[in-house]
């Protein structure tokens, strides 16, 4: 059960008719401050009515959200815009595909590009890409293809994009349901990518003249690096058996030879693993002070796991399916999931959530 607890700032609502070429701008009515059971924690709610929101980004007060439909929402001082993207490739509506990861460019302000993952469908078939936008006149427009033809298929697209700190651009790619790409080196499938900002392949990648920078991966679509440039990244297990990796260059991560518990020389056995009874479905994550957060789809929570004692717990519930999670300083983000048609959705989903988290402790 939500409680409302506070309404704050009212404001008279703005709505403006969007085409394909117009955006549609929202300013919310009312503040939301929530506290939910069982933790009665209180929750700050930034934004709502987001339809099916896959990622986060922020730029000093400037939040982008991509939806899965082809949207691009902007979250700025209590108003929320909707903005369009133009794409070069129809974007696919299959199950779980769509505008998935997005990052913005180093030099954002400046230049006004951003890095993107969307899935799409041509004649040849369903694949997934990483792209280049340029914001012009509050419209997003496909600028530049950085790679194409990342396998997809009905399911299992990965789709999260960061820049590491060591400046290169990294993609999770699912293994499109075929497992056994996953240990090709032939395909992108299964893995996890690594590039430089203009496309480019990076010398030092552990394959020759290919963007793989690790492999053996289901369904990736979370990575984060810890304060001393330790990679992670969580991914979705056969029904049940997710896991949570640390990630070491050129290392095989064992799909679909071995998962969860199983182990096997030469193969990588995951940090954590929800073993063969429990379900989290792990999407973003991002780190703070030891201990990974981690967006859980079919587990509908926060998780919080603690390097140090390699345990885990759950820290936020009853928001349903958490998509994405972002840190800043000790405030914690997050984007809940419900209206992609396998959640239940609560008045006015989906939103942001902004929580403390000190909170959390």
């Amino acid at each position: 059960m939500i409680k409302l607890l506070a309404l704050v700032f009212m404001a008279i609502p703005l709505i403006v008719g969007c085409s394909e070429n117009e955006q549609q701008t929202t300013e919310n009515e009312e503040k939301e401050i929530l506290e939910v059971e069982p933790n009665n924690l209180r929750y700050e709610v930034l934004a709502g009515n987001l339809e099916a929101p896959w990622s986060i980004t922020k730029l000093e007060n400037t939040f982008y959200l991509t939806e899965r439909r082809g949207s691009i929402v902007k979250v700025e001082n209590e108003k929320m815009e909707r903005q369009s993207v133009e794409f070069e490739k129809e974007i696919s509506t299959a199950s779980e595909a769509g505008l998935l990861g997005f990052v913005l460019a180093p030099d954002f302000l400046e230049s006004r590009q951003a890095y993107a993952y969307y899935t799409y469908e041509d004649n040849s078939g369903q694949f997934n890409r990483i792209i280049t936008l340029r914001l012009v006149d509050n419209v997003w427009r496909e600028e530049s293809l950085l790679l194409d033809k990342i396998p997809s298929g009905n399911y299992h697209h990965g789709g999260r994009l960061k820049i590491g700190p060591d400046e290169k651009l990294y993609a999770t790619a699912g293994d499109a349901s075929e497992s056994f790409i996953a240990q090709e080196h032939n395909t992108l499938g299964g893995k996890i990518l690594r590039m430089n900002l203009d496309g480019s392949i990076p010398n030092d990648n552990p394959i020759p003249n290919s963007y793989i920078f690790s492999y053996g991966h289901r369904n990736p679509q979370g990575i984060t690096w810890s304060s001393d440039g330790t990679l992670y990244a969580g991914e979705h297990g056969n029904n049940a058996n997710d896991e949570i990796n640390r990630i070491e260059v050129g290392l095989n991560y064992g799909w679909p030879i071995i998962e969860g518990h199983e182990e096997q020389e030469g193969l990588v056995s995951p940090l954590f693993t929800s073993g063969d009874e429990e379900t989290w479905a792990p999407s973003g994550m991002d780190y703070y002070k030891e201990k990974l957060y981690v967006a859980a789809l079919r587990g509908s929570a926060v998780l919080e796991f603690d390097l140090e004692r390699r345990e885990y717990r759950e820290v936020i519930t009853g928001l349903g399916r958490i998509r994405d999670v972002r840190i800043e300083d000790d405030t914690l983000y997050f984007i809940s999931n419900n209206t992609d048609g396998r959640g239940t959705p609560q008045e006015n989903d989906d939103k942001l959530y902004r929580i403390s988290l000190s909170e959390l402790d």
